[in-house]
């Protein structure tokens, strides 16, 4: 999901999890439909990463007890993980690449590490379907793109979620991505397969600037055309 700031990408998520009503049309997830099923029983199918749970993380809880705390949908634990759950947040913790982090209290982690134990915990509940609103924001260029190479070899794993992405930039989208969903002023430009949707035409009028992209070695690359008439 693409698109420049305040086109509404938040807004549709909250809505996609229930968060907040439509004023029209349908929602659809996993089967299920909005106002037909029970919204709170589909969330637990939902995995959530924003950068809004890392305020609300406990500072000193280790990360074994946070991955944990994914399957009681709860912020800092407040019993003591069962044996069966710490097997089971150590693998995780392995698949997530952060098997060497599990006692290491939440404050001392750096933020592309959060980001990582975030989608672990969202991983503890075995959900269909994980979203991840923004999870670059902070991370300098060189964890960000660390980041992003976890996240495509986390995608290709057997078994795993199906992901959606919700980013300003075309430069965080993955091979693993197939599809597409550009958004302007609260309204969908384009959706479809990626080669559909990135153009440099469609892209130019989501971001109301004339862009040029480009792709390499299966990712993709943005250059805006400079405005003569700007100040400097």
């Amino acid at each position: 999901m693409l698109g420049p700031n305040g086109c509404g990408k938040t807004s549709l998520l909250s809505a996609l999890i229930g968060y907040k009503f439509p004023t029209s049309g349908d929602i659809n997830i996993l089967g299920n439909t909005f106002g037909e099923n029970d919204w709170t029983e589909l969330r637990l199918h939902i995995g959530l990463v924003s950068s809004s749970l890392n305020k609300l993380m406990a500072p000193d809880e280790p990360v074994l007890e946070t991955i944990v705390s994914g399957k009681y949908a709860m912020i800092d634990l407040w019993h003591e993980p069962t044996p069966s759950n710490k097997r089971a947040a150590r693998t995780i913790l392995k698949q997530i690449e952060c098997l060497h982090l599990a006692n290491r209290p939440w404050e001392q982690l750096s933020q592309g590490e959060r980001q990582r134990v975030l989608i672990g915990r969202s991983l503890m509940a075995k959900p269909k379907l994980l979203m991840l609103d923004e999870p670059c924001a902070g991370l300098d260029p060189v964890a960000r793109e660390h980041f992003l190479q976890f996240l495509d070899r986390l995608g290709q794993q057997k078994n795993a979620p199906s992901i959606v992405l919700i980013t300003h930039h075309v430069e965080e989208i993955m091979p693993l991505f197939t599809h597409a969903l550009l958004l302007r002023e609260g309204k969908p430009m384009v959706q479809g397969t990626i080669r559909e949707t990135l153009r440099s035409n469609l892209l130019s009028k989501t971001f109301d600037c004339p862009v040029t992209l480009s792709r390499r070695q299966d990712r993709y690359y943005l250059k805006i055309k400079a405005n003569r008439n700007s100040v400097m």
